[in-house]
């Protein structure tokens, strides 16, 4: 009765239209309600709590980090590079946009960015060439959802605070299944290719790569710094998010000279609008997370799903589902902090490792951003590309297909990504 009373609230109010944040709280309300337990202080009192998270300080940081280089020019030198290595081959600007997907990943964390990133600058390119347009777009769209899985990742931020989860093994658990990412687009886009012909850039010389190379290692250079430092125990992944803003600003300003003092105060003020939204959402779910360990909301979610706490791969095949399904229908953020409070105890009474859940957890969001009839970065595809979503939707489907099969493997196989993750974790 107490979950379907949350869950009812919580779904009605969203379908009417209502903000995530403020749809969280209203059902964080009408719990307490019936719990018997409201009182206006202890819901303040824990929304501020809900905030007061020292991991969470990485968020401002990397998005402050993800807007300079988007901005300072290392987007730019990132494809110019990835056009040296595989712009030549038959779809190749298809090729530069998965290496550009993998190598952008891995400064900005952000989905929406890279895949705006990706279509200005490729997508004209990839018109101009004679590229299918659904196609391309669907390729550029499932390009950029890379972003959350591989580090510097928000999401895993989140999810590692909502789950209490250690964010540097998150971390540096999601090299792996990230790469696998762009390998399976490759595959995909390899198979789509075969039989079209386009125009092919010339193959670039030894002398061109080096050059590239040389422009865009200040760019390369981040991940290595980030994931190093947070590998052998340099400084903390918030202090990454530190390091990773300093570290961009400075390329971008002082290497690269492309941000200007008025470039950077419109960045700081977008960063503290997302900062501010992320956090609210955040707060308002800590209230939801709290309440729903006081009715004990799980206990009752465990009894429903009890007789698959003996089968870990049938619980997470179920589990995912579920979250697929609610991941078509609402964005990253809050499905995370939704349902992971919710089945992050049945996880761990199964067994299961709750780095490998909060990763699978992050991929299998961040399919659904690019499904219909919400798909965030679909939405943002398609305007920048300017075309309709129902003429995009078939592009994408390919790809999406292969995400799940793909996690569908990982569940299979939990040892596709437990057995890298102990390898970069030492």
């Amino acid at each position: 009765m107490t979950l379907a009373l949350f869950l009812s609230v919580l779904i009605i109010s969203i379908l009417a239209g209502l903000p995530v944040a403020f749809a969280l709280l209203l059902a964080a309300m009408v719990l307490m309600l019936h719990l018997d337990l409201f009182s206006a202080d202890v819901l303040a009192q824990s929304l501020i709590n809900g905030v007061d998270s020292f991991p969470l300080l990485a968020v401002p940081f990397f998005l402050v980090a993800g807007e300079v280089m988007s901005q300072g020019g290392l987007s730019t030198r990132i494809v110019k590079l990835a056009m040296t290595l595989v712009g030549h081959r038959q779809g190749g600007l298809g090729y530069v946009a998965i290496v550009t997907s993998v190598l952008l990943a891995g400064l900005s964390g952000s989905a929406v960015a890279d895949a705006a990133a990706l279509v200005s600058i490729l997508y004209p390119m990839m018109q101009k060439s004679g590229y299918p347009g659904a196609r391309s777009l669907g390729l550029l769209a499932a390009g950029g959802i890379i972003a959350p899985v591989i580090p510097p990742s928000l999401p895993l931020i989140i999810i590692g605070v909502a789950g209490n989860i250690s964010i540097a093994k998150l971390f540096l658990g999601g090299i792996a299944p990230g790469l696998m990412m762009g390998a399976a687009l490759m595959l995909v886009w390899s198979m789509m290719m075969r039989d079209e012909t386009v125009e092919t850039t010339p193959r670039a010389s030894a002398s061109e790569r080096l050059q590239a190379l040389r422009e865009g290692i200040w760019a390369l250079l981040l991940p290595i710094i980030i994931i190093g430092g947070i590998r052998f125990g340099i400084f903390t992944p918030t202090e990454a998010a530190v390091v990773a803003a300093v570290y961009a600003i400075v390329v971008s300003a002082l290497i690269y000279r492309e941000l200007s003092l008025r470039s950077f105060f419109d960045i700081l003020v977008s960063s503290a609008r997302s900062t501010a939204m992320v956090m609210f959402l955040v707060g308002a779910a800590m209230v939801a997370a709290w309440l729903i360990t006081v009715a004990q909301l799980p206990q009752q979610l465990a009894e429903l799903l009890g007789p698959l706490v003996d089968h870990p791969r049938l619980l997470m095949a179920v589990i995912m589902i579920i979250v697929l399904l609610v991941g078509m229908v609402m964005d990253l953020s809050p499905t995370i902090l939704i349902l992971v409070p919710l089945f992050m105890p049945i996880v761990k009474l199964a067994g299961i490792d709750p780095v490998y859940f909060g990763l699978l957890f992050v991929i299998n969001t961040s399919i659904g951003l690019i499904t219909p009839p919400v798909g965030t970065v679909l939405n943002v595809v398609c305007g920048v590309g300017k075309k309709p979503m129902s003429a995009v939707v078939g592009g994408t489907m390919p790809f999406v297909i292969a995400y799940l099969v793909l996690l569908a493997l990982f569940i299979a196989f939990p040892a596709l990504i437990t057995v890298p993750m102990r390898f970069f974790a030492g």
